[in-house]
């Protein structure tokens, strides 16, 4: 077996770029979708789409039921918090960066599952991200609620919930087709959440009144940001070392927080760069340090 190469190629560069701004920029799809949507209804619709016709193509990976039942299951939950707080609660730029706080999440239920220690350079890019979190709830404005904030703090929680499920499944499954079968589990919770919260009512007039935006939002988050953006992203870190290809994950709250900006005119006022600022170099840290320690060793 070839050995991974330690530097991206040019194009494989401009690839993982490109998924970055699908995933950043899908927050302000999201916002305008749900303009005309429910977002329960929605998540449910995105997950279906994500399902079929996909699955037809690919065959189930060979893992547990229940594997593909709790991370369809979890990511469900990921995309049904992000979607309720998107609604009215906060601004997709800020969406974008807080749900990145998956990464510690996901440290801590890892460590927690394997009863490792967190260790000092985790403790001080916890820190750092935390601070982050203080800096948007003191200046929140009318750019995110408590309740807004919250929610999306229940998505990174439910989305690392996802990971460490993934992250289990035995070495060289095709993780594509592991996230296209596990979507299937995603829409009955989100259907049956829709209907006892949202009320046909609002389903069929969502359904009735959703414009050419709304169901182009609907394909961009299903084909786009899950088949195009997991695939790519699966088949580069197939590819390289996790080191050379994750921190390119940074780069996420950049696009989220620069579409938001430019699209919906969301500000950029000074506490939110420094809360990024902080966010992101937590973020950094944590992926940073163990590179950056051996290469000193």
């Amino acid at each position: 077996m070839t050995s991974r190469s330690a530097h991206l190629s040019l194009p494989h560069v401009l690839l993982a770029v490109a998924v970055m701004a699908v995933w950043g920029s899908n927050f302000v799809v999201i916002k305008m979708a749900l303009a005309h949507m429910p977002p329960l209804l929605f998540a449910a619709m995105r997950f279906a789409l994500a399902f079929f016709p996909a699955a037809l193509f690919l065959k189930r990976p060979a893992v547990p039921w229940s594997s593909l039942i709790a991370y369809g299951v979890l990511i469900g939950g990921q995309f049904a918090f992000l979607y309720i707080a998107m609604e009215h609660s906060i601004s997709p730029g800020l969406a974008s960066l807080v749900v990145q706080t998956q990464v510690f999440f996901t440290i801590g239920l890892a460590m927690a599952a394997s009863r490792e220690r967190v260790v000092s350079f985790q403790w001080m890019a916890l820190g750092l991200a935390a601070a982050g979190l203080v800096v948007i709830v003191v200046n929140r404005g009318g750019d995110v609620s408590p309740l807004g904030l919250a929610l999306v703090l229940a998505a990174a929680l439910s989305w690392a919930g996802g990971n460490v499920v993934g992250r289990a499944h035995p070495p060289g499954t095709n993780m594509l087709a592991y996230v296209v079968w596990a979507s299937l589990f995603g829409v009955p919770p989100l259907l049956l959440l829709s209907f006892v919260f949202e009320g046909w009512p609002a389903i069929e007039a969502g359904v009735r009144d959703a414009d050419w935006l709304t169901w182009g939002a609907l394909l961009y988050q299903s084909f786009g940001n899950s088949l195009f953006g997991y695939g790519a992203w699966a088949w580069l870190m197939a590819r390289y070392p996790a080191a050379v290809v994750s921190p390119f994950a940074l780069l996420v709250p950049v696009f989220g927080m620069a579409t938001s900006a430019v699209v919906m005119s969301e500000p950029l006022q000074s506490w939110k760069l420094l809360a990024a600022a902080l966010v992101m170099s937590g973020l950094a840290l944590n992926l940073a340090w163990p590179r950056l320690r051996a290469a000193l060793a």
